[in-house]
């Protein structure tokens, strides 16, 4: 009978050992990144309508990664904290309990969240690039880059100016419109805060981008990309340059494709960063041969959603990124997070390989020199206190979970984005934006999930498909 006995309870232990679970994390405004009791995953019923179908046979483009930018605000506001906190805040953006950001910026000279004005090279007049340095960057970006780094030493880095050198552009300053805090600004058309584009000014700014690469690489940080210029179509009080479709090929074309190749640097070429709504400009870019040889992707940012798609669809192969999440008001609320959401679906359902945030942190109110105030991912006050806003939690939604290499799947333009990774995992964010709870049933290829959605929510789902 003993024997009879364990049999039958092994007969009935089985099935329920077998029966495959799916985890899930939510996050809500006031209680984020719960994870939530393991939901079962059975065969679908083909009788029901689903609320989303994945297909896994359906994919899309391959994911490179999630990053932030490295500003010098932002590293302000990590040396208020102390060297425990300091780790926290680090290991929380890169390490791969964290969001394990893969991809990050910074800027070639001043931008936006700078301290102040400057350049790698402020002496008027050197073609040579003999007093190119990067001493300012010792000091700041360096630390900030490595730092990261020892959290996620396969972190890639790529630049891009906000401005060339003030001495080489026509109104021989940083900013395009004056200001009332920076007076000294000469009283120009807007236009004219643009390259001049003679040929020993276009020869020594390729000799500039080619040794601030080497200067980073001296420093053990390899520049993996650049993008030539910042929001090509920006007129900002701010560190800032207008270039139009020609300047680009001649530069691009002529001499910063060429100089690079010259000087056998392994570092790729983009245009970028693009806040043009036209992709015909882009496209008399991209389809003129003297400068798309030299041309690996697409950074697009702001207005320059509107052109993502239409150059997916033409130019399949090249790698597009949003270059620069849009950065907010500093409200730091569900609200922005509900934005930057809809950017996400917008970019990754037209093609984009990578993902970018703005400020990965900034002092609570987030205010840079120019006046403006902006979101960010973690907000530090003065007393050292940390404050993971909505949006670090989206960010973490898919950044934590995607892996690079992974791929989207078609899902159609729903509330949802759908990924699997080079191992087989499925994962699946979904957003509840309703005040009540919402049931989603999904299907995916021949099983099929119920979830049970928190009001204004944003959910991920992870799991492996068993047979």
């Amino acid at each position: 009978m003993k024997k009879i006995l364990f049999i039958a309870l092994t007969v009935m232990v089985i099935p329920s050992c077998n029966k495959q679970k799916v985890n899930l994390v939510s996050t809500t405004s006031s209680n984020p990144w719960v994870k939530e009791k393991p939901v079962s995953i059975e065969q679908a019923d083909t009788t029901i309508s689903f609320d989303i179908t994945i297909l896994t046979h359906n994919k899309a483009q391959v994911i490179d990664g999630f990053g932030g930018c490295f500003n010098e605000l932002g590293w302000d506001a990590l040396q208020m904290l102390d060297t425990a906190k300091q780790n926290e805040v680090m290991k929380g953006l890169f390490n791969s309990e964290g969001l394990n950001f893969n991809i990050c910026r910074m800027p070639i000279g001043a931008n936006d969240y700078s301290r102040s004005y400057y350049s790698l090279n402020d002496s008027a007049g050197d073609f040579e690039m003999k007093y190119l340095n990067i001493d300012r960057d010792k000091r700041d970006f360096v630390p900030y880059i490595k730092q990261a780094m020892q959290y996620n030493p396969q972190l890639k880095i790529w630049g891009s100016p906000w401005t060339p050198p003030a001495w080489m552009k026509l109104n021989k300053h940083y900013a395009t419109l004056a200001d009332t805090k920076y007076n000294d600004l000469p009283v120009n058309n807007p236009g004219i805060s643009k390259f001049t584009m003679e040929s020993n000014y276009l020869k020594a700014y390729a000799t500039y981008f080619v040794k601030y690469v080497q200067a980073y690489h001296r420093e053990g940080i390899n520049v993996y990309a650049i993008h030539p210029q910042n929001e090509i179509s920006a007129s900002q009080i701010f560190p800032s340059c207008l270039w139009n479709a020609k300047e680009l090929n001649v530069f691009i074309g002529e001499y910063l494709g060429p100089e690079f190749e010259k000087q056998k640097l392994g570092t790729e070429i983009w245009l970028g960063t693009i806040n043009d709504p036209s992709f015909e400009k882009m496209d008399s870019i991209l389809g003129n041969s003297a400068s798309a040889k030299y041309i690996k992707g697409v950074g697009y940012q702001w207005a320059g959603q509107k052109a993502i798609g239409e150059t997916h669809q033409k130019y399949p192969e090249l790698k597009l990124m949003q270059s620069e999440n849009e950065c907010g008001d500093g409200s730091n609320d569900w609200a922005a997070a509900q934005h930057t959401w809809g950017l996400m679906k917008h970019y990754f359902n037209n093609g984009a390989n990578s993902y970018m945030y703005w400020n990965m942190m900034l002092e609570k109110d987030g205010i840079s020199v120019w006046g403006w105030k902006q979101n960010a991912m973690i907000s530090i006050s003065n007393s050292g206190k940390l404050v993971y806003n909505p949006e670090y939690y989206l960010m973490k939604h898919l950044s934590h979970f995607i892996k690079p290499g992974a791929r989207l799947l078609k899902i159609g333009d729903i509330n949802a984005l759908s990924f699997v990774n080079p191992d087989g995992e499925i994962i699946i964010l979904i957003e509840n934006p309703l005040k009540e709870t919402s049931v989603k049933t999904i299907r995916i290829n021949d099983k099929q999930i119920k979830l049970s959605l928190k009001p204004e929510s944003f959910n991920t789902v992870s799991f492996h498909l068993q047979p």
